[in-house]
């Protein structure tokens, strides 16, 4: 039978995921901070289209769901995220430079918020405990990072779509 490895080392995993998904150097290319770096408020309001979402509201629609993630593995209550609403945000045309630069830092402020849960909630919860939507929380911390790393995708294909036109 296989041993199961020590708690340290799987919350560990959960830590590197995470920031490799938003902060930290990876493989795979752009991380959703790196994706966003640079980004001025006009490229953040562009659309490629009428009805498809810009990078504003990409970056507001990811610090929600790391809020959202962290409410769901700590157990927390719904309704402290710092914006009205939920999931996807409307963001105006006329974003103030601002107004970008408080999206920006929501986003950081919630990623410093998950990981600080990741690191500090009983062991036993984080792996086993009642996550929400029928998964464990770990479960919702490895869909965080990739959650992350397939925005930033999108953010990069939006910052190349808008180089072409």
């Amino acid at each position: 039978m296989k041993k199961k490895p020590p708690a340290s080392s799987e919350r560990t995993l959960l830590l590197r995921l995470i920031d490799q998904g938003y902060n930290r150097q990876a493989w795979h290319g752009p991380n959703l901070k790196g994706a966003i770096r640079r980004v001025q408020v006009k490229q953040a309001v562009w659309r490629p289209r009428p009805g498809r979402h810009n990078i504003a509201e990409i970056v507001v629609h990811c610090a929600y769901w790391k809020y959202a993630v962290r409410r769901r593995i700590r157990g927390d209550k719904r309704g402290s995220f710092p914006l009205k609403g939920s999931n996807w945000f409307a963001v105006s045309a006329k974003l103030s430079d601002d107004k970008w630069r408080q999206y920006v830092a929501l986003l950081e402020a919630e990623h410093a918020a998950l990981r600080e849960a990741i690191e500090t909630i009983a062991w036993p919860r984080l792996a086993d405990g009642p996550g929400g939507s029928g998964k464990q929380p770990a479960d919702h911390v490895h869909g965080a990072a990739l959650h992350d790393i397939y925005h930033a995708g999108q953010i990069q294909t939006l910052k190349a779509l808008q180089k072409a036109r």
